[in-house]
């Protein structure tokens, strides 16, 4: 059986991360293999998830493109020796709901952090009254700054130091 739909699971997916902004139409793609005792669903899950970017929290644009296998077991009773990295699911009596299944896929694919364009590039790093975001780069290159510097303080200790040698 070929699988070709358009699915709107925006709603489902909002209430799983709240920090899913937007959800475009999921496509679904690929094909099932029934048997008596098995649905096997080889599938192909594609679309767009609007993520906040980590740094400025703008809107992100992050394509989904995901392949899995997915098995249901018709009988719960039978057991099967599959690959490991193939899902086994229990099937709610003769209905197959592959929407929790795409669900967990699309959650799964979201990374920890996301930035922008704008994000990636050190100019545009947020900044407020008295406090910016740095990073690693200017904290190294302003500790090696410190460590060339003498405090004014010690001014003169360094100078005793120099005449000794």
């Amino acid at each position: 059986m070929e699988i070709n739909e358009i699915i709107d699971i925006t709603e489902d997916l909002k209430k799983r991360d709240p920090q899913i902004r937007e959800v475009s139409p999921i496509h679904v793609t690929g094909s099932a293999t029934i048997t008596s005792e098995k649905v096997t669903f080889q599938l192909h899950v594609t679309g767009k998830l609007i993520l906040p970017c980590s740094r400025t929290l703008v809107d992100v644009d992050f394509p989904i493109d995901v392949k899995s296998t997915e098995i249901f077991l018709l009988n719960p009773s039978v057991s099967y020796d599959v690959e490991e990295d193939i899902e086994i699911h229990q099937s709610d009596g003769d209905v197959v709901d592959l929407d929790p299944v795409i669900i967990e896929l699309l959650l799964l694919e979201i990374p920890i952090q996301v930035f922008s364009e704008d994000a990636k590039d050190d100019k545009h790093l947020p900044s407020g009254k008295e406090w910016e975001v740095v990073t690693e780069d200017q904290v190294k290159q302003d500790e090696n700054n410190k460590e060339n510097k003498v405090d004014p303080r010690l001014a003169g200790l360094a100078k005793f130091f120099d005449e000794q040698s």
